[in-house]
């Protein structure tokens, strides 16, 4: 939900206080009570905020194939406005759960439990946005998130600090700093977490079938595994029986292969992404109110520009 300000920094919606005060209420407010409270919040959120109500109503409309209803755009802000308060939780050191879905393993846990770094990438889908954290505080692998950098963003900040021993930023907003900082990050045997949906600041991108069309995606996470010989894993984060439970759907592994050129094994990541995007796209229409994007969805490829 990332607008554009005056200032250097882009900043979410809302006032500054917004995060303290989402995060104490939350806290100290019984759950049922509190989901009232949210709900109606939100209701609000809806109504003030027409650019995001738009591009909710636009997206929905895709996924669902016919205009969505006021109350599922309701749905879409509230599922985002819940996504951010388990963000607080987590960052305030509420203890997180969850596993991996037996039937979409990948091969995530076979990856984590060797001390091989890899690229790690993921979407604004659910709660794939702590899949870096998770990464660093449960196994214990020194993840480097690359991220844009808001200049509100509290969630960001605590999380930052209480898993500061594995987490380090790359601000993607810094492009002069992020081609060392990528290099420092694959020279110090770290572990890369990229979300790979939204095209700001994204140097190499690519058309793949996505809801109906060959959208455009970032494809940089590949283009970096090939220089730097990483495989690339991409997990999903679906919300799981409990509030402070995340079920993980991982993909295979994408290893590039030194003994061929990089233009074949840029074939082969082509392959593999689209695998990825189209489970991304199961999920979606499963669950439309989980795309976390309030932006516009990815463009569709000009007519004729594949042939």
């Amino acid at each position: 939900m990332a607008v554009s300000t005056s200032t250097q920094l882009m900043r979410n919606p809302g006032p500054s206080w917004g995060f303290a005060f989402l995060q104490n209420a939350e806290r100290w407010t019984p759950w049922p009570l509190f989901r009232v409270i949210l709900g109606v919040g939100v209701g609000v959120a809806v109504l003030l905020m027409a650019e995001q109500r738009r591009q909710s109503r636009d997206f929905l409309a895709v996924a669902l194939g016919r205009p969505p209803r006021l109350g599922e755009i309701w749905r879409h802000f509230y599922t985002y406005a819940n996504f951010l308060l388990l963000k607080l939780r987590v960052a305030r050191g509420v203890p997180h759960g969850g596993g991996i879905d037996p039937a979409h393993a990948g091969d995530f846990e076979a990856l984590v439990k060797t001390e091989q770094p890899a690229f790690f990438g993921t979407f604004h889908f659910g709660q794939s946005d702590l899949l870096g954290y998770l990464l660093g505080g449960r196994f214990r692998r020194h993840v480097f998130m690359v991220r844009l950098h808001m200049g509100n963003a509290a969630d960001t900040a605590q999380l930052g600090r209480l898993f500061g021993e594995w987490i380090t930023f790359i601000w993607v907003d810094r492009p002069e700093n992020m081609l060392f900082a990528l290099k420092d990050a694959v020279a110090s045997g770290g572990s890369l977490a990229m979300q790979c949906d939204r095209l700001e600041f994204t140097a190499k991108t690519e058309y793949f079938q996505f809801l109906g069309a060959r959208r455009r995606f970032p494809f940089t996470i590949y283009h970096l595994a090939t220089i730097f010989g990483r495989p690339v894993i991409f997990c999903f984060g679906l919300p799981g029986a409990t509030r402070d439970e995340t079920v993980l759907h991982s993909s295979p592994i994408f290893a590039p292969d030194p003994a061929l050129g990089r233009d074949a094994n840029l074939r082969r990541a082509r392959e593999h992404f689209q695998s990825v995007v189209t489970h991304l796209e199961t999920l979606v229409k499963e669950n439309p109110q989980l795309w976390l994007n309030f932006l516009p969805l990815n463009p569709a490829e000009p007519p004729g520009a594949g042939l």
